[in-house]
């Protein structure tokens, strides 16, 4: 089946994994491990035999566990972890060992807001996202409001690179290098920077918009050119052609319970309430997409309120990530 005309039904989907804590980012390596973000300090690796063990860290300073949302693994096989805790903030270093260290914790003397993904690139730059500035963070879960920032790190130091952003989720450098894809949740756009030679960013572009209930927040790019999109609350995954296409892959939501999020956001009145109450059979409020299997053709979603995840096969595979060939 040709990938433009790819789709699915809910009970198409299989399950991966089980006892996971909050599983709301996902990353797939050559040799088979599947590892999923832990919301209690730390990961959870899954081996090919689909033995499950967590890696979780104690911070010091009696900071509580890092909350790990998104995540990266570094080609020495470390973890850096998107801590979207109010008391901790910033993004942390978990060693397989267990040991967590601060990676990025304050800026120009500021201490950072929770952060909400972290990635690393093929030219090992490390990208991080903070959602927004507004604590508590769903006062930013508003079309009105646009207060998110993107950091970057690499041989020049940190530093904000992007701001201004509607609820700023995953940021990731497309295949060709030369630009950083974003989801904007509020705004309800993929938008896109060029990279310049200085690794600084050009101007926001709006690549894409979405439409009625649809929340982008997870992304990944296939070997097309096209990527996949992940939405909370309406549990759809949307792919993205690079002539912008767009067409729902899957999806999974109640109409009516939808149209409640709707009115809620439309009104600036929407909440957690509206995120952590999704009531449908199998999937929980799909959060993140990441392509695994010997060919990358199977595509494993994240979640942020299941103890598993949904698989499916792609009919093309996903690019291959900076972390694909780390062994842990």
């Amino acid at each position: 089946m040709r990938a433009d005309t790819f789709q699915l039904k809910p009970g198409d989907l299989n399950f991966y994994g089980a006892g996971l804590t909050r599983p709301e980012c996902v990353l797939c390596l050559a040799d088979g491990t599947v590892i999923t973000s832990h919301w209690e300090g730390g990961v959870s690796v899954i081996d090919t035999a689909g033995g499950r063990r967590d890696i979780l860290g104690q911070r010091s300073n009696n900071l509580p566990p890092v909350a790990t949302n998104g995540f990266a693994l570094t080609g020495a096989g470390d973890f850096l972890l998107a801590d979207l805790h109010g008391d901790g903030g910033g993004v942390w270093r978990l060693s397989q060992d267990g040991s967590v260290s601060p990676l990025l914790v304050e800026l120009d003397g500021q201490a950072l807001p929770p952060a909400n993904f972290v990635g690393v690139d093929q030219k090992d730059r490390i990208w991080i996202t903070t959602s927004t500035r507004h604590d508590p963070r769903a006062l930013a879960y508003r079309a009105d409001v646009a207060d998110g920032f993107i950091i970057l790190m690499d041989g020049a130091g940190a530093r904000i690179v992007a701001d201004n952003i509607g609820y700023t989720n995953e940021a990731i450098v497309d295949p060709s290098g030369d630009w950083l894809y974003v989801n904007e949740t509020m705004a309800r756009r993929t938008s896109r920077y060029r990279i310049k030679d200085d690794n600084s960013l050009g101007p926001r572009e709006t690549f894409v918009e979405y439409g009625a209930g649809t929340y982008p927040d997870g992304l990944a790019f296939d070997e097309e050119g096209a990527f996949w999109m992940t939405s909370v609350v309406s549990n759809r995954v949307v792919r993205v052609t690079a002539d912008r296409e767009q067409t729902v892959v899957v999806e999974e939501n109640d109409a009516e319970q939808l149209a409640v999020v709707e009115k809620a956001f439309l009104a600036s009145e929407m909440g957690r309430e509206h995120l952590d109450s999704i009531q449908t059979e199998v999937m929980k409020s799909i959060s993140s997409i990441a392509f695994g299997g010997p060919d990358r053709r199977t595509a494993y979603l994240g979640n942020l309120l299941d103890t598993r995840l949904y698989t499916f096969e792609s009919p093309v595979p996903g690019f291959v990530p900076s972390h694909w060939n780390v062994r842990l």
